[in-house]
């Protein structure tokens, strides 16, 4: 087994010409590859390039070992809402390690709960395909890869050795009914998986691309997640730039509303912990609004991961006056990004 460096995987820095997965927020549908050949792409990538997380990753090498009082677990203060806080920055550095422990296993946690979803509705989607549909195969690749971060996520969670919930009880509660979606709405269904997977791949890039100083098994995790992220979320994109002008006006101006309530209810389950987490280290419930969303920077935070959504929003003839101003009344509007990754985080 082989340890995983996230240096050899850091996202591609900006700058620098933009590689050919990367959809600049101003192409047209002429410019676009053929959606056929784009399956074909990513389902040949899904084979030639994938990860196993017990074969990628050391678990049992003795610098991936989780151990008591380690300061890699101190959370990062340009990346993370809760890092950068005052409330957090003046707490002794051992309950600042116990706090980081917890935030890193329950983000896990909810990755996992959120894979499984996404798991469940391709597998429902796919159920609904025909013969010689191409989207069989690639959906089928990501469900598989899926399963892979689910085991890779409950590992580290195991690792860590705390007994986090993972999303607020009302999300787990619905949990059998979205996966529904994915043939009953399947547009919605992937606005779901954008909404679920761009903030979390958003904010490990991130960490990623500041170097922050992760605990090794928690660096592993994010890379591995990261270079088998950017297959799934291309695929959304390019599903949704397919068949969303095929709609009529009046879908496209519902779906249009949709987009960023979608996103918005999302970021809040996947980003924002559940009512444990005040209980467990007593956190001030001003704190907590001002971590989420209230703070300056907690705002950008907010805005920033949804740049690339919003660049498909615009790919979409998504963007109008009205879909605009839901956008904007949800704290999540802002540029479009110019690149699929483009690097945010310097502007936090």
């Amino acid at each position: 087994m082989t340890q995983v460096d996230p240096r050899t995987t850091t996202p591609h820095p900006a700058g620098r010409r933009a590689p050919a997965e990367y959809v600049p927020a101003t192409d047209s549908a002429d410019d676009r590859p053929d959606y056929g050949q784009v399956l074909d792409d990513l389902s040949a990538a899904s084979v030639a390039r994938n990860f196993d997380p017990y074969l990628d990753i050391d678990w049992d090498a003795p610098q991936m070992a989780v151990v008591d009082a380690d300061p890699r677990w101190i959370l990062s203060y340009d990346v993370d809402p809760i890092g950068r806080h005052p409330w957090y920055q003046s707490l002794p550095q051992d309950q600042q390690i116990a706090i980081g422990m917890w935030r890193q296993a329950n983000v896990a946690k909810v990755g996992l709960q959120f894979e499984s979803i996404l798991i469940r509705g391709l597998m429902q989607y796919s159920f609904a395909l025909g013969n010689g549909d191409k989207r069989f195969r690639y959906t089928t690749h990501e469900s598989k890869e899926e399963c892979n971060h689910t085991l890779m996520f409950q590992e580290l969670v195991n690792r860590i050795g705390v007994d986090v919930p993972g999303v607020k009880k009302g999300y787990r509660l619905i949990s059998p009914i979205v996966p529904l979606f994915s043939t009953i709405f399947p547009t919605i269904f992937y606005f779901g998986v954008l909404g679920g997977e761009e903030p979390i791949d958003h904010l490990q890039k991130d960490f990623l691309r500041t170097r922050s100083n992760l605990h090794p098994a928690m660096a592993a995790v994010m890379q591995l997640h990261v270079a088998e992220e950017a297959r799934h979320i291309s695929f959304a994109h390019h599903h949704l730039r397919e068949t969303i002008p095929r709609k009529n006006a009046l879908q496209r101006f519902a779906l249009s509303i949709m987009m960023p309530i979608t996103m918005r209810v999302l970021l809040g389950a996947i980003m924002v912990p559940p009512r444990q987490f005040r209980r467990e280290f007593n956190v001030p419930d001003a704190v907590m609004r001002d971590i989420f969303w209230r703070a300056p920077q907690s705002r950008t935070v907010r805005r920033n991961v949804f740049g690339d959504v919003r660049m498909l929003a615009g790919q979409c003839g998504l963007l109008n006056p009205a879909s605009r101003l839901v956008w904007r009344a949800l704290g999540i509007s802002g540029r479009a990004s110019r690149f699929r990754s483009e690097p945010t985080y310097t502007a936090v």
